[in-house]
């Protein structure tokens, strides 16, 4: 039987590979990375297809129904309900069919295909002061052929409806293989146009059969998503076959183009939050607001929130933006709207007219369907009910009940999400990985749509119905309306070949549930994964699909890093949620068969930077670069590893080795010898070899000691990292000169412990002794036994010297990044390794914290360069921005990251995915400065790729600090 079915899986593939000019996919990891969108939900795909325009679409559903093979219509796989996973061929069009085909100003109309993302509509549009109105929380990635199939919302529903308010002309291609034109109105007969004649001849007949059943069967409400719109087609409303058809789930036919309509976006938009005593409260006035003509009224409360500046007093709020022709007529609304909402009893309100201020409120709420996946304790809560909705003025009551129901089962949840349009966002902390959780989930699951119906409500208020809610629709509309739904979609797709399991005869909601085959036991890892107490699973389940990490560009403003290699290739399995989708299976076993060994993640994961920005950026917290170290230990244990882990990941013993002779090597890296030795070491041909020291920064100082003994002040031990003692000392050196000036008594820690933790003297350095080590370079090329090693020796000499509370000054991020995290988490048995991380700190965090009364001198010019991204994230840059304004240092640092990542940009292959993700962001930013403008990196990595790739150095803060300090003397 399997050989029959691989059999029949090289067949299909062979015969799309001829028919369709777009790429033709059957590996496992093309077929892994389409198994599951955002949902609870896995299906095993056959096959992927991109394919390039409406002609390759209607070849791929020539050769699936010659073969008996559904198809699949996927966008960018955000979808919380199941419907963008399937076990046929996967349609995927976010890579080919992305063109904004016209955009018409004067009508306000645009006509796009399906995979143009949200923000590049908008973007298009925004020239000519117009915007597609609806807008969910992932605009950034989420395609129009996507949200057309579900009736996406999004926040600004209130003021321009759904998707199907907002759609005018769709193209589609049924399965069967007809071309169809779906708009409004219809032809001399009374029939829909655009429908070849079985189609408009079906469609008025089950029509006219059905008007006083479609005319009484549908609740009225703004977010009424579930089920076939199929009263869209009464004649009263204007027969519009464009509204029915979506939200259709890609169960009738297949989109290839749609004509859509453009709204006037206000010139000024203000935010006024509304504080409430709670959610009910913020509930029950949600709908009051509405007279107002608000733009948006969006609720969260404080178990979300959390602690956040800026809000006003409250344990509940309501987001509400108002828009005006200029900036004051948009605050004079936003204030008139605050003093109404007081009268009904806010507990506070706050206008914010700042943009900045206003992207920060927002990215709260844009990231929340992220965030809730974890409740305050950790533990993990799912989707399944995610956005059932009820009549605005029903809201308050409805979430009562809706607790009470929750407290009924056991379970827990954070509502918030679109309380002016009725509509409620929650992940519950189901237990869907035992049968008795998953019997609750089912149980819990009947009983809420009871309730959702009895308030009146939709069962979808946004993400559609799919296999989380589809088995439920007969509550909602009744059995004879839901046969309806069976006979249209039978009248469209009597083969059923197009998304089989969604909406009409579905599967049951805990069916295909994508935790089923993951292991039943925690598998052996090597790091403690704190916040996933220890389970490799539970942390790769992390990612839960809402695909932030697909996001092609960073918004303005952003500082975030995650994630360069998508953004340098725009392929699925280099994005943080491709390379979690293929570890989920590599746990599975059933698509990727090797386990640890798997080629598949290898290559996902061999462009991974591990630049660690999925750590702060992913609104759950997936942390990539951690998984991949966990997973090249497994990889190659036992068997010869790629010759940059020996050359690369083995560093600070090779700079240790040969600095005595740093002059003789730096002379042979500028002969011939140097391009062996990179072909041997591993190193891309086209990186020059970095200069080493000819005096390390531990020499120097020891030498500056002995000759001159530190001035009195606070103690603080100053970390000599490899990159600072033997690539750039002049940093170390700039650093002393600071923390000096500032008051401070920086010390080097000693080689070896010292009886009863006694600071190091001058008379006892002994600089051949191996130097301490972070582990970062083991650490980012999987040699985690080595890693564990040298941390181990670095406890044991830092523990003592760390007990009166000293603490750690780290110049180079990447190492203070592992200080902090790497560390403790890979030795997680060891109680010293938190104290230690705790003690870590940057150059600037040491200088606030220790020397907060100290002035630094004032430079006055602007600053261009970039954070460094495991800087931001693990360590914040806050104090890095208020010493730079202290110092008349203006302007902000880039986010991304450089692309040279440490050992990653040297390796070779890399080169041009290394040069893509400076282009991102770092040479743009530096190219696009004023002369005189101070360049500023942090990292090693960051400065040298500037002296690779730019015509500009770029420095240390440190360094450009003490510079002036020495004008300052002079």
């Amino acid at each position: 039987m399997a050989d029959r079915t691989e059999t029949e899986k090289r067949d299909l593939t062979k015969d799309l590979a001829a028919a369709v000019r777009g790429e033709v996919s059957s590996a496992a990891a093309d077929r892994a990375l389409m198994t599951m969108d955002a949902s609870n939900y896995r299906r095993v795909p056959r096959a992927v297809v991109a394919p390039r325009d409406a002609e390759d679409v209607a070849a791929a559903l020539r050769v699936c129904r010659e073969h008996g093979v559904p198809v699949v219509p996927r966008g960018a796989g955000t979808s919380i309900a199941g419907q963008a996973t399937g076990v046929g061929v996967v349609l995927d069009f976010t890579r080919h069919l992305r063109r904004i085909v016209a955009l018409d100003p004067a009508a306000r109309t645009a006509v796009v295909e399906p995979g143009v993302i949200l923000d590049d509509l908008r973007a298009a549009a925004g020239a000519h002061g117009l915007t597609f109105g609806p807008d969910p929380s992932t605009h950034s990635r989420c395609t129009l052929g996507g949200m057309i199939g579900n009736n996406s919302c999004g926040s600004h529903s209130v003021a321009w409806g759904t998707t199907a308010d907002n759609v005018r002309e769709l193209e589609l291609l049924t399965y069967g293989g007809e071309r169809v034109r779906a708009g409004r109105g219809t032809g001399p007969t009374g029939a829909p146009t655009g429908l070849p004649p079985r189609l408009r001849d079906g469609v008025k007949a089950l029509v006219d059969a059905e008007l006083a059943l479609l005319r009484t069967g549908y609740p009225d409400l703004p977010r009424r998503i579930s089920g076939y719109a199929l009263d869209a087609l009464l004649p009263e409303r204007g027969t519009d076959l464009a509204r029915a058809l979506t939200g259709s789930e890609g169960t009738l036919g297949v989109l290839t183009e749609a004509t859509v309509r453009l709204v006037e976006t206000p010139a000024a938009r203000v935010l006024a939050v509304l504080g409430y005593p709670d959610e009910s409260a913020a509930a029950e006035a949600a709908h009051t607001l509405l007279p107002h003509k608000p733009m948006t009224v969006e609720g969260m409360a404080a178990d979300l929130v959390g602690s956040v500046a800026g809000l006003p007093e409250g344990g509940a709020w309501l987001f509400v933006e108002m828009g005006g022709a200029s900036p004051a007529e948009a605050a004079a609304r936003a204030e008139a709207l605050c003093r109404a909402a007081a009268a009904d009893g806010t507990t506070g309100h706050a206008v914010v007219t700042d943009p900045a201020g206003q992207r920060a409120l927002w990215r709260i709420r844009e990231d929340a369907s992220g965030t809730a996946t974890r409740m305050p304790d950790g533990s993990e809560a799912w989707p399944g009910w995610e956005d059932c909705a009820v009549p605005p003025a029903r809201l308050g009551p409805y979430l009562r009940d809706f607790r009470a129901l929750l407290a009924q089962h056991g379970l827990r949840g954070t509502p918030y999400g679109h309380f002016g349009d009725g509509c409620i966002h929650i992940r519950i902390d189901f237990d869907l990985l035992t049968p008795p959780g998953i019997r609750r989930f089912r149980d819990f699951s009947h009983d809420l749509a009871d309730l959702v119906v009895a308030h009146g409500g939709s069962l979808s208020g946004e993400h559609g119905d799919g296999q989380a809610r589809a088995e439920l629709l007969p509550k909602m509309y009744g059995p004879e309306l839901v046969g309806l739904f069976g006979r249209f979609k039978d009248l469209w797709d009597p083969a059923a070949g197009l998304n089989p399991g969604m909406l009409v005869r579905p599967d049951r909601l805990d069916d295909n549930l994508r935790f089923a085959p993951l292991p039943g036991r925690p598998v052996p890892v090597e790091f403690g994964y704190p916040h996933d107490n220890g389970d490799f699973s539970a942390a790769v389940r992390r990612c839960v699909g809402v695909a932030k990490c697909r996001n092609e560009k960073t918004a303005a403003g952003s500082a975030d890093v995650m994630c360069p290699s998508f953004r340098a290739t725009g392929e699925e399995q280099h994005s943080t949620r491709g390379r979690a989708r293929l570890l989920h299976e590599m746990l599975a076993g059933e698509v990727i068969t090797d386990g640890w060994r798997s080629p598949e993640v290898h290559d996902a994961l061999d462009l991974c930077l591990s630049c660690k920005g999925c750590r702060s950026d992913c609104p759950v917290g997936v942390d990539m670069a951690t998984y991949k170290a966990e997973f090249l230990h497994h990889h190659y244990e036992g068997r010869l590893r790629p010759a940059a882990h020996y050359s690369m990941g083995r560093l600070p013993q090779w700079l240790h080795a040969v600095a005595p002779a740093a002059p003789a090597v730096n002379a042979l890296a500028r002969t011939p010898l140097a391009a062996v030795a990179k072909r041997l070491a591993g190193v891309a041909p086209e990186r020059p070899l970095p200069a080493l020291a000819t005096e390390t920064f531990t020499r120097w100082w020891w030498r500056r000691r002995r000759a001159a003994p530190p001035a009195d002040g606070r103690t603080v031990l100053l970390w000599p990292d490899t990159f600072t003692n033997h690539l750039s000392p002049q940093v170390g050196r700039a650093a002393v000169r600071v923390l000096e000036a500032a008051g401070l008594r920086p010390l080097l820690p000693p080689t070896a412990p010292l009886p009863g933790g006694a600071l190091p003297q001058p008379a006892l350095p002994r600089l051949r002794r191996p130097p301490l080590c972070c582990g970062l370079t083991y650490v980012s090329t999987g040699q985690l036994d080595r890693a564990r090693a040298v941390m181990r020796r670095t406890l044991d000499v830092l523990t003592p010297l760390l007990a009166a509370g000293r603490p750690l000054v780290v110049l180079e991020p990447s190492c203070a990044a592992a200080l902090r995290t790497d560390l403790p988490e890979l030795l997680a048995d060891d109680p010293r390794a938190p104290r230690l991380a705790a003690s870590v700190r940057t150059f600037a965090q040491t200088l606030e914290d220790f020397a907060p009364d100290w002035r630094p001198p004032r430079l006055d010019r602007p600053v261009a360069g970039q954070t460094h991204c495991h800087q931001h994230a693990v360590l914040g840059d806050a104090a890095d921005r208020r010493l730079r304004e202290r110092a008349g240092l203006t302007g902000q640092l880039s986010g991304g990251c450089c692309g040279l990542a440490g050992n990653f940009g040297f390796e070779r292959g890399h080169y041009d995915i290394s040069v893509a993700c400076a282009e991102d962001q770092l040479l743009p930013a530096v190219r696009q400065s004023a002369p005189g403008t101070e360049i500023l990196a942090d990292g090693f990595s960051c400065r040298t790729q500037l002296d690779h790739l730019g015509d500009r150095p770029g420095r240390h803060l440190a360094e450009v600090l003490a510079e002036a300090l020495g004008e300052a003397d002079a």
